[in-house]
């Protein structure tokens, strides 16, 4: 069941979504060779709840963290670790938050100074193929619209994987509610977009085969081929004016640019 959020609904989401934007950027000034991911969860942690929020995932179905943490050749799902970060890490994190009673959610990919051209330009395509999903959050369109135009811009044009496994998904008082987004699909297929709907969009990107595996740990995704991959999510209500984004991927640009040791993949439009 798909369920339809009214505009006071919408503006207490863009209040969850925005600490979640606001945690990711404080992950951003975090982020330094030689810190660990066990660390910075447990300060992120703090972030949010020093600003009213409760961290989403930890608990989530036994998930151990307040952060999904994955680097390099994990998709989504990494718990952070001991481990301290190289100069040639990809970090993906994925935040949520409970605020005001409803669920935020969006993630981010971080490039220590150190990865290759070849990892910079998947993090750029896939921000990009993110934001080719978004424009096609229209009311009359249908999931598959959005589904296409993130698939055909990643797959087609830079010959990159999309992650048949994991998908977008609606959100709302709940973490996971109806319908699913997938980021492969068809033209004019699947549910319909009407006003009110609320839609995590999440292209999930491997620069490699498409093909995935979990590690023992029950949770971490990888690519089979151990390859690098990319994740980037908003969260999006649809409007008849069009897409509104409800996170903001600015505050965490913002915030990159003022740390040296994390490259900068704002991109422009």
């Amino acid at each position: 069941m798909i369920y339809y959020k009214t505009n006071e609904e919408i503006e207490l989401m863009r209040e969850s979504n925005l600490l979640v934007s606001k945690t990711l950027a404080y992950i951003g000034g975090l982020l330094k060779v030689g810190e660990t991911g066990k660390t910075v969860d447990k300060k992120a942690e703090s972030f949010i709840r020093d600003h009213g929020g409760i961290p989403a995932f930890k608990g989530y179905r036994g998930f151990p963290a307040s952060l999904c943490m994955s680097l390099n050749d994990a998709v989504v799902h990494g718990i952070p670790s001991e481990k301290a970060f190289s100069e040639s890490d990809l970090v993906s994190i994925d935040c949520g938050v409970v605020l005001n009673g409803f669920y935020g959610d969006a993630a981010f990919t971080f490039a220590f100074q150190n990865v290759s051209d070849d990892s910079k330009k998947l993090l750029r395509v896939t921000r990009e193929a993110l934001v080719k999903g978004v424009e096609a959050a229209i009311v009359g369109n249908r999931i598959g619209d959005i589904s296409f135009a993130i698939q055909s811009f990643c797959e087609r044009v830079h010959g990159y994987g999309i992650v048949r496994e994991l998908v977008g998904h609606g959100v709302g008082r709940a973490l996971h509610e109806d319908p699913e987004v997938p980021n492969f699909g068809v033209k004019g297929k699947g549910p319909l977009l009407k006003e009110g709907i609320v839609i995590a969009i999440e292209p999930m990107v491997n620069m490699g085969s498409k093909s995935v595996k979990q590690l023992n740990d029950g949770w971490t995704i990888l690519t089979r081929d151990g390859k690098p991959s990319a994740h980037f999510e908003h969260s999006v209500a649809v409007k008849k004016n069009g897409p509104d984004v409800l996170s903001d991927h600015s505050l965490i640009d913002l915030e990159v640019k003022n740390n040296p040791e994390i490259v900068d993949i704002s991109i422009n439009f």
